[in-house]
């Protein structure tokens, strides 16, 4: 059986970062990678990155791009295509699949790297969609969009960020959501509630998703028939109720869940299902660690603190490894 120091499941920033360190430090780590890249969740980010310190981008597929290279210039070890199936915390072991063959692997410490995905909203229709791969990014597909008719899922400042850019390229524009309580900025809110051309649509849910080949409709169950805020008490807006409403395109925004499967019931976690950690993200068992989306609060959640987090992991790590 293979044994490492120190295992890292996930190939994202937090992920990346933790390896370079522990290869500094002179650490015995392997980087573990489901997808057939390192990167996760920056090849999402279709916008310019300019709050990363030293490295300003023009999207996160240039950023992946240069962490990588650090990455492979440090010589990290890391396999890609491999699929983590069971962590035994009892005995230290992770068993994997790669290429249909399975293997275990023996750590003495764990560092789960394992970020976070899109929520779903769990209706019919939803899965084949993805399938089909339509899956739009406001920010790079407004041209894709020109001209049709788009319905965004969500009350966060992405739903409100995408439902701004796409409304000066689609045809309509609906904001669904499914209370009057928006968490978006106020800012957001204000910009999107005085725009003529974005139908805002509240206590609205969306309960299916039809069509075979492309989005056609949705399905909406509504509880009000028009939308007022105090904030906003001189606006009106009339939902009319729609039981079917024809669209061309889906973008839910519904935030994020962290990638925890895994490891519940083996490490605390919190309401929201984030890895409860302490200040040198030790979780509740000492010998495994989590860093990035995995233990991070969304508001707080950042590729700058996702390196951070990975270099403290691997200096606490060092001094535990060499006592």
């Amino acid at each position: 059986m293979r044994h490492v120091d120190v295992l890292i499941i996930g190939g994202g920033p937090a992920g990346i970062s933790a390896a370079i360190w522990c290869k500094r430090l002179g650490i015995d780590c392997l980087l573990l990678e489901e997808q057939s890249q390192l990167g996760g969740q920056l090849f999402n980010i279709f916008n310019e990155i300019i709050d990363y310190p030293g490295m300003r981008t023009k999207n996160g597929i240039e950023m992946q791009r240069e962490m990588v290279k650090h990455f492979v210039e440090m010589d990290c070890l890391y396999e890609v295509n491999t699929k983590v199936l069971f962590i035994d915390e009892r005995s230290k072991t992770v068993k994997v699949k790669k290429q249909a063959k399975e293997q275990e692997i023996c750590y003495t410490y764990l560092i789960l790297a394992t970020g976070s995905s899109q929520r779903k909203l769990g209706v019919p229709g939803e899965q084949q969609m993805i399938d089909r791969g339509e899956v739009y990014s406001a920010s790079a597909d407004g041209e894709r969009l020109k001209g049709k008719t788009v319905a965004i899922i969500g009350g966060g400042d992405r739903a409100f960020e995408g439902a701004h850019l796409l409304s000066s390229k689609a045809r309509e524009v609906y904001l669904i959501h499914r209370s009057t309580r928006f968490k978006a900025r106020e800012q957001y809110v204000e910009r999107i509630i005085s725009n003529p051309c974005i139908k805002v649509m509240t206590d609205t849910e969306v309960t299916a998703i039809h069509g075979d080949r492309h989005v056609t409709s949705i399905d909406l169950e509504s509880k009000n028939k028009e939308y007022k805020n105090k904030e906003y008490k001189n606006k009106e807006y009339k939902n009319k109720e729609y039981k079917n409403l024809l669209v061309d395109a889906v973008l839910i925004r519904l935030g994020v869940a962290p990638n925890v499967d895994l490891i519940k019931g083996k490490v605390a976690t919190a309401q929201n299902g984030l890895i409860v950690t302490d200040d040198v993200h030790q979780s509740s068992n000492p010998f495994i660690y989590a860093i990035g989306d995995s233990c991070t609060t969304p508001l707080f959640s950042s590729i700058s603190s996702s390196a951070g987090q990975g270099a403290i992991v691997a200096k606490q790590l060092s001094s535990m490894l060499n006592i």
